[in-house]
């Protein structure tokens, strides 16, 4: 769905990680357009073992606004618990 409403969310900043991770209850809550992946991505924690939970399959598309700044990026969709957004690397 794309009303072009904003959505306010948590986000940390993570200079330890490539990508940009969104949680998969937030992404369901706001109806964000769910875009299924070519091949999935396996999930490794930050103490270097994989995840054997979850990989991610599926990836979102937003416009991130940040005080002056707007920037459209690709969000991983994984479950991150109590965290909305993770910010890695690629944001910068």
């Amino acid at each position: 769905m794309d009303t072009h409403e904003g959505v306010i969310v948590k986000v940390l900043l993570d200079s330890g990680i490539t990508g940009i991770i969104i949680d998969k209850r937030i992404a369901a809550k706001h109806r964000f357009r769910l875009l299924k992946l070519k091949r999935l991505l396996i999930v490794k924690n930050v103490n270097g073992i994989y995840n054997s939970k979850e990989a991610i399959t599926y990836q979102v598309e937003v416009n991130v606004y940040f005080k002056n700044h707007v920037k459209k990026i690709k969000m991983n969709v994984c479950d991150l618990g109590k965290t909305d957004v993770i910010l890695g690397m690629s944001w910068l």
